[in-house]
């Protein structure tokens, strides 16, 4: 079985079509439904229910997507790590979470290159759950994350602590309930907290998972919400946002999480002040 049975199988789900499908990969129809033929038949599952309105995922299928998704990346992987140009000695790969780039993965990565140009780099942005499964299957050497992720193959230490203060598009002092408050989703420390602090039972009207777009959202349309210090303080030095005053703050910890095999091959992703 080659990997453009998993290409081909990943590029219907995409589409839901295998005509569009084919067009995706270049290749005609038939050539697509006989890698599909072949692949169902070596895993002994019927993966799609074909029909003329389209392609859907069996259950099997659902199960086998994840898997085919992580061989399709680990061949990427190790396609760039043996083309890699002439000059570099690796290719590391850094996972980090979608919310913690600013200020905090970005500075992590920018060490890495300075101190090891010798290096090539690459990034993946995900949540937890995709986190968990590239340092799993070894997409990534490292992942930067808001939560600890373990493994008998992984070892994880806490780098940072965000600080998370509540920030508005006023001057105003804290009250116990704004009718323009936005709440950000910051995790379940920063949950446990916040309902300690707040135990009212009101439901704020808009709420999002990402610092960023809430961020956003506070400059386009105004309001207050709970953001890291790291991404507001440039918008408090601007006068575009001002802390609340009288406003707890809370913390929340940021973990590195690194495959043992790839410390073994990068041994300063171990070192404990490379986010200090």
């Amino acid at each position: 079985m080659n990997i453009a049975a998993f290409q081909t199988f990943l590029a219907v789900v995409e589409t839901g079509n295998l005509s569009k499908a084919a067009e995706q990969l270049h290749v005609t129809q038939s050539t697509v439904t006989t890698r599909l033929d072949v692949l169902e038949e070596t895993l002994g599952q019927k993966l799609l229910v074909r029909s003329r309105r389209g392609a859907e995922l069996t259950k099997a299928g659902f199960a086998f997507q994840r898997h085919a998704e992580l061989m399709v990346q680990a061949w990427e992987q190790a396609r760039k790590t043996v083309g890699l140009p002439r000059g570099f000695s690796g290719l590391f790969s850094f996972g980090c979470h979608y919310d913690l780039w600013e200020g905090a993965g970005a500075v992590w990565l920018d060490q890495i290159r300075q101190n090891h140009p010798d290096l090539a780099l690459e990034t993946w942005a995900g949540d937890v759950g995709e986190l968990t499964r590239w340092l799993g299957s070894g997409l990534v050497d490292a992942a930067l994350t808001a939560e600890p992720i373990t493994g008998a193959d992984l070892v994880v230490r806490q780098v940072l602590e965000d600080r998370l203060v509540q920030v508005s598009t006023v001057p105003r002092p804290m009250q116990d309930w704004h009718p323009d408050y936005v709440y950000v989703d910051l995790g379940p420390d920063f949950r446990r907290q916040h309902t300690l602090a707040w135990p009212g039972d009101e439901t704020a009207h808009m709420t999002f998972s990402s610092s960023r777009w809430a961020l956003d959202y506070l400059l386009q349309k105004g309001g207050s919400a709970y953001l890291p210090q790291r991404l507001s303080e440039p918008h408090v030095r601007a006068a575009q946002l001002f802390p609340v005053e009288g406003s707890p703050e809370f913390t929340r910890p940021l973990y590195l999480v690194w495959r043992k095999e790839s410390a073994a091959i990068y041994p300063w992703v171990a070192e404990q002040d490379i986010l200090a």
